[in-house]
Parts: structure tokens; sequence; C-alpha cells
């Protein structure tokens, strides 16, 4: 427990310091930037501000779901997922400096919250945790969805990065099912995507 806490602690850190890394290359990479209006790049690095304060999230989310999984081998899921997460990190983190733009101010603040929120689902059992997991990534793919849609259409860089994202969290999604996942009650998919609307209100602007 005390190596895990040390580990989930240096997560923390590198998550919230911008020290994330990738060994898949930025989705997007060899397409040529596009001229984009002062409105539209703004807008557009509002999205990317919002998908990278995701995936702020999905790091504490993960890391307080591996923590306090039963099973080692749903820990090892959690970890590999935490992995291709903190590559979605990266890529969105290299995009808002490419719009010229910075990551939320509050991402303290989202990571806290979020660990908070994943210690509440682990705690509960194994396969209410899976179940957390599978609706969590079956909202994150709505909203990306809704971004392909929002993003500026002259925006293929971006557009490219969202697409590869939507693409890992619907299988993050389907791992868990196959794994154990249970349906949560429809009370607390309502409350998660209150909360979810909310960071993505807040994280747009600040």
């Amino acid at each position: 427990m005390l190596d895990d806490l040390v580990i989930g602690f240096d997560r923390a850190l590198r998550t919230l310091s911008g020290h994330s890394t990738a060994s898949r290359p930025t989705p997007g990479a060899n397409i040529a930037d596009a001229l984009l209006t002062p409105d539209e790049r703004r807008h557009a690095a509002g999205l990317m501000r919002v998908n990278h304060t995701g995936e702020i999230c999905a790091q504490a989310l993960y890391a307080a779901q591996a923590l306090t999984a039963r099973d080692p081998a749903i820990r090892g899921q959690f970890g590999m997922a935490a992995r291709e997460e903190e590559e979605h990190l990266a890529w969105t983190r290299q995009r808002l400096s490419e719009l010229s733009d910075r990551p939320s101010l509050l991402n303290p603040l989202w990571y806290g919250g979020a660990f908070a929120i994943g210690i509440l689902a682990g705690a509960a059992s194994d396969a209410v945790n899976l179940g957390f997991v599978v609706e969590t990534e079956r909202q994150v793919e709505d909203h990306l969805t809704g971004h392909m849609e929002e993003l500026p259409a002259a925006d293929a860089r971006s557009r490219a990065i969202v697409e590869q994202m939507r693409d890992d969290e619907a299988r993050h999604g389907a791992m868990a099912q196959s794994a154990g996942a249970v349906d949560l009650p429809f009370p607390v998919r309502r409350l998660m995507r209150a909360a979810a609307d909310v960071m993505r209100a807040v994280a747009y602007r600040i």
C-alpha cells in the first residue's frame, strides 16, 4: 500500500506539472496546421483545454481506482488504461501550446475531486469500480463526439487528436464491461453527468 501511495503521489506530480509522455505519435502531426481566425483559435483552444482537463481527471480516477481495486488483474487493467490516458494528456497539452493557449488554472482542484470520486467508486466493489469506468467512458465518448462537431472545420489537427481519444475511450469502456462491470443506478449516472457538465463549462474558460 505504501508503494502504491508513493507511485500515486509521483503520478499526481507528473500529471499536474505537465511532464506527461506519449509512446504513440501525436495524431494529425503530419497535417499542416490551418490558419484559424482569432475566434476559431480561441474556441478550439477552449475545447482542447476541456479535453486536457478531462485527462487530468482520468489520471486521478484511474490512480484512485487502482489503489482500491481488490483484484490484481483489474488493478493492472486500470494501470494500462492510465498509460494510454497519459498519452491523451500529452497530446492535448501539445495542441494547446500550438494554439498559443494554456491548460485550466484549476487542474489541481479537478485532480483532487476526481481522485476522491475514484476512491468512493473503488470502495464499493470491483464490479462497481468497473461500472464507473464504463459510464465515465460512455459520457466521455459522447462529449468527444460533440467536440468533433464543434471544432472549426479547418482544424484538422485537433480533430485527429479528438478522434483517436474517442476510439481509445470506447475501448477502455468495453474492456471494463467485459471484466465484469455492473450498471450504475440512474441517479448516480445523472450526478456524474452533471458534475462533468460543470467541469466542461468552467474549464472551457478558466
